[in-house]
């Protein structure tokens, strides 16, 4: 069953192993505060009285509307430990049909109510939280329009439902032989309709591409009628209608089906890991293979503080040793080496040429590939298990949260290394890890993801206000450094106080524009993704 507090289903975890304590005991100088977390029936006697009336699609269930209260964002990990959650929505509708969806929004928006688009509830940007409001707030959740409800086999594009979640989406084009390829680290929640909403990027955009790439037409429902996008593969006919839908995070419309590009599936697909002396010798290394457009599926490089963290904490596994041995030399010594992961997807063929390839920049580097299936097998094992780590951490005293942007490739450098001074310098002396990884790999620059690990607070409170001071460290820095405000989490209410410095004053008023126009009573998700000026 999926937690009520954390993140994913509760019958999965990731616990940090004794090597990772010890390594964090050294890093932060011991253990932080073990807060008492509140338990759910502690919550629901918080839940005051719904105050909409009743509709045969809308459950008032406190425990549901609970659970669709919040996301996943360090906010509101720590309202749903500390059982201070601020507000709860007064229902929650779950319709199954496109026609559903169009009577529950019509008689929502008709009566004045505050409607919030729910997909698979992972944001990390405040997207879903229930604004403070004297109308009542419905969430609209998406979870059971889940299924493939057409695909064109002749000229690859599926439907599917938009609240359908990765895996879902993955088995059921499995099963007709097809791949949509779309692998966020959010995926076995996350929906078709929320990548498209929050214009998400999966591990493996290199083969497959980012939503957009994807994305070929939907269906929505807005409160000014039903918007219907076709899916042509291509056209000269005026602004593409598909940028006005991509990114708008459930302010003019819930999405209920989504048109999207698929692939067949690969006859290859394997992950390996080499690593390299510098960070110098390694970006300039995934620079040339972005720009050569060499056919991987993924390519992740991990400056050296990542890749001591990640090892340490992976545990202290008998081949870790002998590979630092080896790596050592190898003139990759701990401290300096840079570890790359990276994917081969495609046929034997292209996996072949497109792995010889990577070696061969390895081996320019001046780097060391591994061989051994071993490190790639881990990282494909734990591809979507890093946001249980939350939970490992936290039982022993540990928060951790992360950030990232996107940048051209002469401001790489300068940029992921103010974001990592933004949060030490934030720390006001208190010891922080902090690391970086590039990913998503473009030929014009990259993006930039960076972890913090930091020791718990004495109470909830003085927790959350230190992270209120990361965060706006981290957002100031991006800004500063001319970085976008999200590469792959959106913009939601996190992030928004931020997003005015990248799109100026005429690209802001145009965004208002095209909201005003489909929800002229702003009574859809207000306060997401444009900052509430009123």
């Amino acid at each position: 069953m999926r937690r009520w507090n954390g993140w994913g289903d509760d019958a999965q975890d990731f616990p940090l192993k004794a090597k990772g304590l010890e390594f964090l005991g050294e890093k932060l100088g011991g253990k932080g505060a073990i807060l008492l977390d509140a338990s759910l029936a502690d919550v629901t006697t918080k839940v005051p009285p719904s105050r909409l009336p009743a509709h045969p699609l809308v459950s008032q269930d406190v425990e549901l509307r609970i659970r669709h209260a919040r996301g996943e964002s360090f906010p509101d990990w720590i309202a749903k430990h500390s059982g201070e959650f601020g507000y709860f929505p007064d229902g929650v509708a779950l319709p199954e049909t496109g026609e559903q969806v169009r009577e529950v929004l019509t008689w929502a928006y008709d009566h004045g109510f505050i409607v919030i688009i729910y997909g698979g509830g992972t944001s990390v940007a405040g997207h879903i939280n229930v604004p403070a409001s004297d109308k009542p707030v419905l969430t609209l959740s998406l979870e059971k329009m889940d299924q493939l409800l057409d695909l064109n086999r002749e000229s690859n594009v599926a439907t599917f439902g938009a609240g359908t979640p990765g895996p879902r989406v993955e088995s059921q084009l499995k099963e007709q032989g097809y791949v949509l390829g779309h692998f966020p680290q959010s995926w076995e929640l996350s929906t078709v309709g929320g990548w498209v909403a929050s214009r998400s990027s999966g591990q493996q955009s290199l083969r497959y591409g980012r939503i957009e790439q994807m994305f070929a037409g939907c269906t929505m429902e807005t409160p000014r009628g039903q918007l219907v996008i076709k899916d042509i593969p291509a056209s000269s006919a005026g602004p593409d209608l598909r940028e006005v839908v991509m990114g708008s995070e459930g302010r003019i419309g819930a999405i209920t089906e989504v048109k999207v590009r698929v692939t067949p599936l690969p006859e290859h697909e394997s992950f390996h890991v080499g690593f390299v002396p510098d960070w110098e010798s390694g970006l300039k290394m995934v620079r040339e293979l972005a720009q050569g457009k060499v056919q991987l599926s993924l390519m992740r490089l991990s400056n050296a503080d990542e890749t001591e963290s990640h090892l340490s904490l992976g545990g202290n596994h008998p081949l870790f040793k002998a590979y630092d041995r080896f790596l050592s030399f190898k003139k990759c010594r701990n401290g300096d080496r840079c570890m790359f992961t990276f994917g081969v997807t495609g046929s034997k063929r292209q996996a072949r040429f497109a792995l010889a390839e990577a070696k061969r920049a390895i081996d320019n580097a001046g780097g060391t590939y591994i061989a051994s299936s071993f490190m790639g097998g881990i990282w494909e094992h734990s591809r979507f298990r890093s946001p249980y780590f939350r939970n490992g951490l936290w039982e022993h005293g540990y928060s951790v949260d992360t950030f990232e942007t996107c940048i051209n490739w002469d401001k790489v450098n300068a940029c992921m290394n103010a974001m990592e001074q933004a949060i030490k310098d934030a720390s006001d002396g208190q010891p922080v890890q902090v690391f970086s990884h590039l990913s998503h790999m473009y030929g014009q620059g990259c993006s930039i993801y960076t972890t913090y690990i930091f020791k718990n607070s004495d109470d909830y409170p003085e927790l959350l206000a230190r992270w209120q001071k990361y965060k706006q460290a981290a957002g100031d820095a991006i800004a500063h450094a001319g970085g976008t405000a999200s590469h792959q989490h959106g913009i939601g209410r996190d992030h928004a106080p931020w997003l005015k410095v990248e799109k100026g004053a005429e690209g802001m008023a145009l965004l208002h524009s095209i909201v005003t126009h489909f929800d002229p009573k702003q009574q859809l998700n207000p306060g997401c993704l444009l900052v509430d000026e009123s």
